[in-house]
């Protein structure tokens, strides 16, 4: 490897680095930190997630609600969440419910969005068809609208995830004791760069462990809407 050389103090060599993930990530101290993390993120994005589609659903069926609310929650989907910060922790304080509550804040806005946006585009004939059969609202809603909507859903609850864990790392950073984040700034700030290394290289395997997971759970909950798409190119 061209780093096998290196002696410089900032881009240590990668066995280095390697050996450090070992006796700090696997059966090291750090292993608390990478629970702690995990922890974060799957608590505010599950949040985030049920949020976002919970209130895209009910702006959807409210239609008052959604034009009143539009430019607003523009605004929210818009507004850095880093900036937040400072007042995530005057609010909540250091720990666990401040970086839970940064965490589903930023990552709702593209589900949210998505799911609005998804339902709106639900083919007008389903929409017939349904009051025709007179199904009741919200078994139009869960079975109807929902699914055909669910293929943007996912899009934006794949967008979520990428926005989770930045901000899994973002609130890890300022005034806290616990984290993949806090660990990477404190070895910085110690001059240790075979740690700060080791760290970022583990927020690059949670980012992609994460999204072959994503993948796998996707391709499960779609598999009706992939099977009809395929058909329907055969068919052309």
């Amino acid at each position: 490897m061209w780093s096998a050389g290196s002696k410089s103090l900032y881009f240590p060599p990668l066995e280095s680095i390697v050996k450090a993930l070992w006796t700090q990530w696997v059966t090291g101290p750090a292993r608390a930190e990478f629970a702690s993390s995990l922890e974060h993120l799957a608590v505010g994005y599950a949040i985030a997630a049920a949020l976002g589609i919970g209130f895209g659903a009910a702006l959807w069926s409210l239609r008052y609600a959604r034009e009143a609310t539009s430019p607003y929650l523009y605004f929210l989907y818009v507004l850095p969440a880093p900036v937040l910060v400072p007042a995530a922790l005057t609010l909540f304080g250091i720990g666990f419910t401040m970086k839970v509550v940064l965490i589903a804040f930023a990552a709702m806005w593209p589900t949210l969005l998505n799911t609005l946006d998804g339902m709106r585009g639900v083919d007008a004939v389903k929409l017939d068809t349904s009051k025709v059969l007179g199904l009741p609202r919200w078994r139009n809603l869960l079975q109807v609208v929902l699914p055909a909507a669910g293929p943007q859903i996912v899009a934006g609850l794949r967008n979520s995830l990428q926005v989770a864990i930045i901000l899994m790392v973002v609130s890890e950073w300022e005034a806290s004791t616990d984290g993949i984040g806090y660990y990477i700034v404190n070895a910085q700030q110690s001059f240790d760069y075979v740690g700060m290394w080791s760290g970022i290289i583990v927020l690059a395997i949670i980012g992609i462990v994460a999204n072959l997971l994503f993948v796998v759970a996707e391709n499960r909950a779609l598999h009706w809407y992939y099977g009809a798409r395929a058909v329907e190119g055969v068919s052309r």
